[in-house]
């Protein structure tokens, strides 16, 4: 995955919301970490894999790689913000835990990012999240691309006040 292209196209989404939206010089951050934990839960609620109560199927795949993207725009984003990104590189998994603990796992990674802001969490934040993506059974290729696909749909958005 060539995650300095995908950094350099979030930057561009980011600034170009940032300046149609009047918002240049204000801290988002926190309302970007929100957002996050918000679309991790909306891409556990497609995966189903929580709800013991239900025999309904998860959602089609590609409907939980777009929403997983939609959480590593927020990540992306976060790095920028903070300037964490210069040092990442996309991990290469072996292994990840059951989905539930990997959705919690990665819930905790937020929250520890959160109270350090630091490089060492981002890291963390970022290696599990490419963990939750083994465990969706996505590798780095199928990401990049529904990241690309998913950047071009929120520029569409934006140009259409969104």
């Amino acid at each position: 995955m060539d995650i300095k292209k995908l950094f350099s196209m979030q930057r561009q989404l980011d600034e170009r919301i940032e300046t149609e939206r009047g918002l240049r010089g204000e801290r988002l951050v926190e309302r970007k970490l929100l957002a996050l934990l918000v679309e991790i839960g909306e891409l556990a609620n497609e995966t189903r894999c929580f709800k013991f109560w239900s025999s309904k199927p998860q959602a089609a795949e590609e409907t939980i790689l777009e929403e997983y993207v939609d959480g590593l725009h927020f990540i992306l984003s976060l790095g920028l913000d903070l300037s964490l990104y210069e040092h990442i590189q996309w991990p290469h998994v072996q292994e990840s835990k059951p989905l539930v603990e990997q959705f919690l796992h990665v819930f905790e990674a937020v929250q520890m990012f959160r109270k350090k802001m630091d490089e060492e969490a981002y890291d963390q934040l970022v290696y599990a999240y490419a963990q939750l993506g083994h465990a969706l059974q996505f590798n780095a290729e199928q990401i990049e691309r529904a990241y690309v696909a998913k950047n071009e749909v929120n520029h569409e958005r934006q140009s259409h006040n969104y």
